[in-house]
């Protein structure tokens, strides 16, 4: 990884549909996925991909972001649903890694990949992938976002625990979407094992309802590098995945406060990334040029519309 230090901000996508729809970011003639990446890698250094969620790259398409992006610039890319115990389509796999499902799965809409095999062999395959990404020094972490049904239980903890020795010599990181985990009985002996195995713990920001079902907002660093995520916190939506869950703006206190999050975290952390994920509608862009702002000591002029950064503001 890259070991310039500091605070990094970033967006969790970078061609969101509803963010290049709404005119927030991109100019006009920022119309192709080459045009746009380097646009954006002008005014921050590091992105999460999120379509690794989904699908593998082609060797093309990495060296194409890094050809699109300055020396240093970083890419995050979030774990394939396989890693992460999601439901995926099967469609979407490597051929040969397609091949090798029953043939019911082959033909599913979605399917929950379990045989230990299979999730090795597409494990190996990511690491093909990242390959010259390592190379280039341009690979920030491999994010792996569990879901809400994963709780804290001792499977998942050897499973968290596989997943270091599956994806072994790729830097990971972890967050969790249920509580459990971060509850005042299990806190400390998660950050601990966390630590123990060199895995990175993801600061996540999501809506709370006083219960289990989202996990809570604990700044915290397991490696030399912390990293927030930032969600939004519609609450209205964020349980109905049919409705715009990460339509949220945050407001400057809520911007000012995650800025002594991240400057409290650095005191100790050689690098902290601060990922915003509100990505609909291009809010995620306007809050991450907010904070560039304030973090560089300029909260007056970090106004919503994120001044210059931004090629106009309506939503």
């Amino acid at each position: 990884m890259e070991h310039r230090e500091g605070i990094r901000l970033g967006t969790c996508s970078w061609v969101e549909k509803s963010l290049i729809d709404s005119g927030v970011f991109y100019p006009p003639e920022a119309t192709t996925a080459e045009a746009r990446l380097r646009y954006y890698a002008a005014r921050f250094d590091t992105v999460e991909v999120e379509s690794t969620f989904y699908a593998l790259p082609t060797e093309a398409m990495v060296h194409a972001w890094c050809n699109r992006t300055p020396p240093g610039f970083l890419f995050h890319l979030k774990a394939h649903g396989i890693l992460t115990g999601h439901p995926v389509d099967p469609r979407l796999l490597p051929v040969e890694l397609e091949a090798l499902l029953p043939p019911a799965d082959r033909n599913a809409e979605t399917v929950r990949v379990t045989d230990p095999a299979l999730v090795k062999n597409f494990a190996e395959k990511l690491k093909e992938v990242v390959a010259p990404l390592r190379r280039l020094h341009r690979l920030g972490f491999i994010v792996l976002q569990f879901p809400p049904w994963f709780g804290f239980q001792k499977r998942n903890l050897a499973y968290l625990a596989h997943c270091k020795e599956l994806l072994s010599g790729l830097p990971i990181a972890v967050e969790f979407r249920h509580g459990s985990w971060l509850t005042r009985h299990h806190v400390d002996y998660l950050f601990a094992f966390l630590k123990e195995h060199g895995i990175t713990y993801i600061t996540c920001d999501e809506p709370q309802f006083g219960t289990l079902a989202t996990a809570p907002f604990v700044p915290a660093a397991t490696t030399a590098i912390a990293y927030l995520r930032l969600h939004g916190r519609n609450a209205e939506n964020w349980l109905d995945h049919a409705t715009p869950r990460y339509a949220y703006r945050y407001s400057q206190d809520e911007l000012a406060s995650f800025a002594n999050v991240a400057a409290h975290l650095r005191q100790s952390c050689r690098l902290v990334f601060v990922m915003f994920n509100n990505c609909h509608q291009g809010h995620s862009l306007v809050n991450a040029g907010s904070l560039q702002q304030i973090l560089a000591g300029n909260p007056h002029t970090a106004s919503d519309n994120a001044g210059s950064l931004l090629h106009k503001t309506s939503c």
